[in-house]
């Protein structure tokens, strides 16, 4: 485990218990355990970097407004996906025809309602995780497409970017201005533009922002 996955996970772990009350909470305490943090660790994490618009054990209702909770449930603004890490003993053996049935209607109402559901088996996630993270890319990635069509990049930015992933996934204002031959300011306000536009994440290193992680959405502007 990566230090900085650690000090994520924690912070957003913590995060959402200080937001929650009651069985939410305790669900929360409960439910997020050794395999959802394994799913985050091996599969979203090396995907996304950060835990954005991300919630563990996530309420919802059923079709008879019996309340339910997700492993994670996924909602940035275009779409809401639902992910679920579902372990063999407790899935599948430990399943009656009662609750098989009720799993797929869940899902069938779920999708009928607008969310998108991404199921991954704990072995896969442990065992195989290349291909889970190649499998969440599938669903999610078209979106962000979507909505990156939506994003208008300068040219410089697209430099930028593409110089981010020759120096293997991080830029340095120095970088930018040896590249481009403009002040450290400028490199970095250009750098910033990025960040809020979401093809960058800032890395802070003892409170001072040293480099800039280039972030698997950006990737589709390095063919352009």
């Amino acid at each position: 485990m990566t230090v900085a996955f650690e000090m994520a996970h924690d912070s957003f772990i913590n995060e959402h218990l200080s937001r929650r009350t009651g069985e939410r909470k305790g669900r929360l305490l409960r439910g997020h355990n050794y395999a959802e943090r394994l799913l985050l660790e091996n599969v979203w994490w090396p995907v996304f970097g950060s835990f954005e618009d991300l919630h563990p054990e996530y309420e919802i209702s059923d079709w008879n407004r019996k309340s339910q909770f997700l492993d994670f449930a996924y909602l940035p603004p275009f779409g809401k996906f639902g992910l679920e890490c579902d372990g063999f003993q407790s899935h599948v053996r430990e399943m009656d025809r009662e609750r098989f049935s009720y799993s797929l209607n869940r899902d069938t109402f779920l999708t009928g309602i607008g969310w998108k559901m991404i199921h991954f088996s704990f072995d896969d996630v442990q065992q195989r995780p290349e291909m889970c993270r190649m499998l969440l890319q599938l669903v999610i990635g078209p979106h962000f497409i979507q909505k990156a069509s939506m994003v208008t990049l300068h040219v410089i930015e697209k430099e930028i970017l593409r110089l981010a992933w020759r120096l293997e996934g991080r830029v340095r204002p120095k970088h930018v201005t040896d590249l481009l031959g403009i002040d450290f300011r400028t490199s970095r306000n250009w750098l910033r533009s990025l960040v809020d536009k979401g093809m960058l994440k800032p890395e802070d290193k003892g409170g001072k922002i040293r480099s800039y992680e280039l972030l698997e959405k950006s990737m589709i502007y390095l063919a352009q």
